[in-house]
């Protein structure tokens, strides 16, 4: 089995190997997979050496966990660090035969809601154990404590926007449950996982997690989290992992008409953005993909990246994408061109 360098998530005893294994993919967000496509990615994962895996209830409406869970559960207990997520609870839905689970293609047929109170914590992570078919996971994010909680729906009735869930962490005790758990050695750190600037300062006025997990604000197409989030993390000493590396998918496939950013087509400006990237790539011989994996873990606070894949041989090709020589020259360039922010960590 291959070595991948691993690396101690903050304060934590927990350590990551550098490439870890996210599990959007495995929700079905932007394609339909087949049970044994599923199970042969997670074994083309391990066997390359990848020891840590990130789902949540979320991705396909709980059908990660179903599948990370059916592989890993097969694994000695300590041959890998496993994290998932809180703040949703699923059920069945009122209309069984009308219900639909968008944005997830074909997802498990479950509706959901939010719930950051200490009950709605607890059963959230109870629910995810039994999925999983484990008795304990090693990390728990706080799942989408941001703006989606101000849409007036089903899913945040009674929430109260983002304050409301601010406050039914914290004085409704659903933080004081993930710290007891930490305290308790039940699970080896606690965080917030986020998709946009501004909230990482919010949540460490009130709270003190080990860790936050940032999707889309830290890639080689956006660096915005160098603004406060990424220093703040560095100075306190929390962790990071870095979710959706390759932008949900334009810095893997490139300037392709079917490429996406934030799983939407890429406006003009990212299009634009994205072509001179590639042409610095072409002229120092850097895979686009190599670069974009590379690139946040030159950030000290970064623990892991966790690319998602569909199948074995996106696991494969990223693990042998991590040791892909690049040249100082070409970093160099990339902030020459404007095309990389010039504060940003590349050596």
């Amino acid at each position: 089995m291959p070595d991948i360098a691993k690396r101690v998530i903050g304060g934590t005893e927990v350590s990551v190997t550098e490439l870890g294994f996210g599990g959007v993919g495995l929700g079905q967000r932007v394609d339909v997979i087949s049970e044994a496509q599923a199970e042969a990615t997670l074994n083309a994962a391990l066997d390359a050496g990848v020891a840590y895996f990130d789902t949540s209830p979320w991705y396909g409406h709980c059908l990660s966990e179903h599948r990370t869970g059916h592989v890993l559960r097969t694994r000695p207990r300590g041959s890998f660090v496993l994290s998932t997520k809180v703040g949703r609870l699923f059920f069945r839905p009122e209309d069984p035969d009308r219900y639909t689970t968008a944005p997830w293609c074909e997802g498990l047929p479950f509706d959901y809601r939010f719930d950051y109170t200490a009950a709605g914590i607890r059963r959230s992570y109870e629910d995810s154990l039994h999925r999983l078919g484990l008795n304990k996971v090693d990390l728990l994010f706080v799942h989408d404590l941001d703006e989606r909680l101000e849409d007036n729906n089903s899913h945040t009735q009674g929430v109260g926007g983002i304050a409301g869930a601010i406050e039914q962490l914290d004085r409704g005790g659903g933080w004081q449950v993930l710290a007891d758990m930490r305290a308790r050695g039940e699970i080896g750190g606690v965080g917030f996982g986020i998709n946009n600037v501004g909230f990482i300062p919010r949540f460490l006025e009130r709270f003190d997690p080990d860790m936050f997990l940032v999707a889309m604000p830290y890639t080689l197409m956006d660096q915005d989290a160098l603004d406060e989030e990424l220093p703040l993390c560095a100075e306190k000493g929390i962790g990071v992992v870095i979710g959706s590396v390759f932008s949900s998918g334009v810095l893997a496939t490139g300037a392709r008409d079917d490429a996406v950013y934030g799983y939407q087509p890429p406006p003009p400006e990212i299009v634009a953005k994205l072509s001179g990237m590639e042409a610095v790539c072409t002229r120092h011989a850097v895979p686009l993909r190599a670069a974009a994996l590379q690139f946040p873990l030159l950030h000290p606070a970064v623990a892991s990246i966790i690319p998602g894949a569909m199948a074995p041989e996106h696991v494969t090709e990223n693990a042998a994408l991590l040791n892909q020589p690049i040249p100082t020259d070409f970093w160099a360039e990339l902030k020459a061109e404007g095309l990389l922010r010039a504060d940003a960590p590349t050596a």
